[in-house]
């Protein structure tokens, strides 16, 4: 029987960008979501790591960012999950991207998509890694009030999600 050991990994974003974490399943899904991300609005600033997981298993990137391709190389590292990508964006959100992200046909999941404090469950045997799941942000402190509802809406609308 193989062994396994878990480890919580931290996602180094000290600016509270906003990023997605994912997996994938070929060589050129670097290229693919790039080319979703970059047809889903052409301001959006961001870069995006795949850690390969056959042949010689390299770390591939790109983007259109500099400080967001070091972001989503340095945790794709950290992690090392086979397979996982990271994507960090500025100038945009998930919610501008991650259908577009979500359609690319290798895309088999995404994990989450936050700007929270975020930890990355990892299992490791002698294979290789795989990530089990993620903690985004803190557990609920109660719940919501009608001020709070008021509060929610109102925000939203601020931003210019809702009319």
């Amino acid at each position: 029987m193989a062994e396994v050991a878990l480890s919580v990994v931290p996602i180094e974003n000290k600016d509270e960008l906003n990023f997605i974490i994912g997996q994938t399943h070929f060589i050129k899904s670097v290229e693919d979501i790039y080319e979703a991300i970059v047809q889903s609005g052409t301001s959006i600033k961001f870069g995006v790591a795949f850690c390969e997981a056959s042949g010689v298993c390299l770390l591939r990137w790109d983007g259109n960012d500099e400080e967001c391709i070091e972001l989503a190389k340095k945790n794709a590292l950290n992690v090392g999950a086979g397979h996982s990508f990271f994507v960090f964006l500025k100038q945009g959100f998930p919610i501008n991207v991650l259908n577009q992200i979500k359609m690319v046909p290798e895309v088999c999941r995404i994990f989450c998509a936050s700007a929270n404090a975020v930890q990355v469950i990892v299992a490791k045997t002698a294979q290789g890694k795989g990530i089990m799941g993620v903690i985004d942000g803190g557990s609920p402190l109660g719940v919501e009030t009608e001020k709070d509802q008021s509060d929610r809406k109102a925000f939203i609308r601020m931003i210019g999600y809702k009319r």
